[in-house]
């Protein structure tokens, strides 16, 4: 009888953890992730580098390689399955036209909350670098 309460005590306790673990993260993936009190002032941010293959290309290598965005993105933008929470669809056309650039920097300079996405501007990677990235990211719009 002890070990059926053990078992039951056990289960709950598991459940629980997973319950408050889940809801730590977003459950409308075209919610935005920047504070609502930036939303419209990073909305209006453009990149100040305009894009040209170079850019591309120099954010591509930071997306393979320090900036290690492939490990949660994957090669293919989609995003690598994650119990809870699968990191963001750059393939998605929806969450390309709805996304801005200025949106997409903050969460590079500042993590997004309730995810596992780390700072990677000012860490890992310089701003300049950040903003190539973002040039890349956008090209995932251009897969099938």
């Amino acid at each position: 009888m002890r070990i059926i309460h053990l078992i039951i005590i056990g289960a709950f306790v598991l459940h629980l953890i997973g319950v408050s673990w889940v809801s730590a993260f977003h459950l409308d993936i075209y919610e935005p992730r920047v504070p609502p009190k930036l939303l419209e002032a990073l909305q209006d941010m453009d990149n100040p580098y305009p894009p040209s293959l170079e850019r591309i290309e120099s954010g591509r290598e930071i997306y393979f390689g320090k900036g290690l965005c492939v490990t949660c993105h994957n090669h293919n933008g989609k995003g690598v399955k994650l119990p809870g929470h699968t990191p963001r669809d750059f393939t998605d056309p929806k969450w390309q036209e709805i996304r801005t650039d200025g949106e997409m920097m903050w969460v590079l300079r500042n993590g997004s909350p309730g995810t596992q996405m780390p700072v990677r501007v000012g860490k890992v990677i310089s701003e300049e670098e950040g903003w190539n990235v973002i040039h890349f990211i956008r090209t995932f719009s251009q897969a099938d």
